[in-house]
Formats: structure tokens, C-alpha cells, sequence
């Protein structure tokens, strides 16, 4: 079992601007992508962004060119900088991973945005 360290959630007003971490055991290999889920009260878990072992990312169409993955390798560490927050973007924020074909999941991080 991989677990997962996830931080950096809070209470932002609209406008403002958060980071997410999530880091996985600095001594596994084989990840094959990280990403970044939310959960609104009443919706479906939805992916919010992707990072390939590659470099290449992939991001929900509501926050294209406000929020922005990357990984640290070296630390095992993926980081979501999350700016102009809408109150639409609160929902709780889960890190996940795929190593090896296996799913991994953060235990989740509370995102609330006040307008």
C-alpha cells in the first residue's frame, strides 16, 4: 500500500490563489502519472489535472489557465498552484497516482473559496 501525504488546503476568496502537496514514498519507483481530483458535495469526483512520467500534462477544461501541475521527481511530490479561485472550485481536492497499474489516493484536502 502507497500512501500519500496531501496539504496545502484552506479558505481563499475568489480571486485568491492556493498550492496543493501530495508526496508519495520518496524510495518507490514506477509511477506512471500523478494527478489531482476534486468532489463538490452532490457531484461526481472529477480529474482536474494530469502529469505524465513524460512531462506532459493534461487539465479539466474549467481550469485551464488558472491552476497549473507539476512534479518534483526527486521528492516523489506533485503540486497543483491553483489561482483566480471561483467559488466553484471548492470541493475537497484528492491526490492520486498510478504506479504500476495500481491506484493510489490521497486522503483529501478541503478547497473553499468565498465569493
Amino acid at each position: 500500500q502507497v500512501q500519500l501525504q496531501e496539504s496545502g488546503g484552506g479558505l481563499v476568496q475568489a480571486g485568491g490563489s492556493l498550492r496543493l502537496s501530495c508526496e508519495a514514498p520518496k524510495s518507490i519507483g514506477g509511477i506512471n502519472f500523478m494527478g489531482w481530483y476534486r468532489q463538490a458535495p452532490g457531484k461526481q469526483r472529477e480529474l482536474v489535472a494530469i502529469i505524465f512520467s513524460s512531462g506532459s500534462t493534461s487539465y479539466a477544461d474549467s481550469v485551464k489557465g488558472r491552476f497549473t501541475i507539476s512534479r518534483e521527481y526527486a521528492k516523489n511530490t506533485v503540486y497543483l498552484q491553483m489561482n483566480s479561485l471561483k467559488p466553484e472550485d471548492t470541493a475537497v481536492y484528492y491526490c492520486h497516482i498510478n504506479r504500476r497499474g495500481n491506484d493510489y489516493w490521497g486522503q483529501g484536502t478541503q478547497v473553499t473559496v468565498s465569493s
